[in-house]
């Protein structure tokens, strides 16, 4: 059995429900990528913040980014997996909640994070576009 510990990319940064929109968005372009984990001060996962959460949620709502604390953005419980969670039941969370970035806890932490990428550069060619499709759909 392959598990979503197996096929994510582990040691997913966060940023702190408390860090401003700005760091958020420093640290996106640092790591070179497009959403990040949203922790609060108990290390549990609050949610997830993309950079187009920064522009649709707060720029363009004439929000200030500097005061504007990314657990603001946090909105109901995040969709996640279990790391140990079969990588079968991963996919299927991905495409029912039409989510490409997929948090892996274990317990209460963050270990993880499954990404399409991952999905392609892991999974047979067919499993990659059925995935790719429920998600855009």
């Amino acid at each position: 059995m392959t598990s979503a510990r197996d096929l994510m990319t582990a040691g997913a940064q966060c940023v702190g429900e408390n860090e401003s929109l700005v760091d958020a968005a420093r640290k996106m372009r640092d790591l070179d990528v497009g959403s990040l984990p949203i922790c609060g001060e108990d290390q549990r996962l609050k949610g997830m913040l993309t950079d187009r959460d920064i522009v649709v949620r707060c720029i363009a709502d004439g929000g200030d980014p500097a005061s504007t604390m990314a657990g603001q953005l946090a909105q109901g419980k995040p969709i996640t997996i279990g790391a140990d969670d079969d990588i079968g039941e991963a996919l299927q969370m991905m495409a029912q909640h039409q989510v490409r970035r997929l948090p892996v806890i274990d317990g209460h932490k963050l270990v993880g994070i499954i990404a399409q990428a991952d999905v392609a550069r892991a999974m047979p060619e067919r499993v990659t576009g059925d995935v790719v499709h429920e998600v855009s759909r």
